[in-house]
């Protein structure tokens, strides 16, 4: 398994989380290729997107389903500003590539928000630290483990 895919899985079974990373022969580089993938809707799939928010890295799980409403989430962080880095900044916040980021396994805590969307599934799936890893998981979960704040994002 990639290391970051074991940083993940360490970071899931120290959270107490359910789920067991699986790696996947295909990328799953984006939602729909995930989905294809995993045989799921796009909707179940929990995009991890790091964004600065006022300058500090905040990461915010969306549902693979829609794009971000970058001034709703702006409002709802508290944020004047909500910008995207550059791919440095994402792997300097969370040590994984975008693509594979994962909501769990980073260097340091960042403040998480989550899209009240993915309550729509059972089962979400998350990236595991690379495009090709990823694990099962449930809204509830991700709150818990991330300690993720539930807000409209879309």
């Amino acid at each position: 398994m990639h290391r970051n895919a074991v940083v993940v899985a360490q970071a899931l079974r120290e959270a107490g989380a359910d789920g067991e990373v699986v790696e996947l022969d295909s990328s799953a580089r984006t939602a729909a290729q995930a989905a294809d993938a995993l045989g799921c809707p796009v909707g179940a799939i929990a995009n991890s997107l790091v964004f600065l928010a006022d300058g500090e890295p905040v990461l915010v799980l969306t549902s693979g389903g829609h794009r971000v409403d970058v001034a709703t989430t702006a409002a709802a962080l508290g944020a004047r500003e909500l910008t995207r880095p550059k791919a440095p900044a994402v792997r300097a916040a969370t040590g994984q590539p975008i693509g594979g980021v994962s909501p769990v396994g980073h260097p340091r805590h960042l403040r998480t928000v989550i899209d009240v969307d993915l309550l729509r599934h059972d089962v979400v799936w998350a990236a595991a630290g690379t495009p090709h890893a990823v694990f099962p998981t449930t809204f509830a979960e991700l709150v818990r483990i991330c300690d993720a704040e539930p807000v409209r994002v879309a």
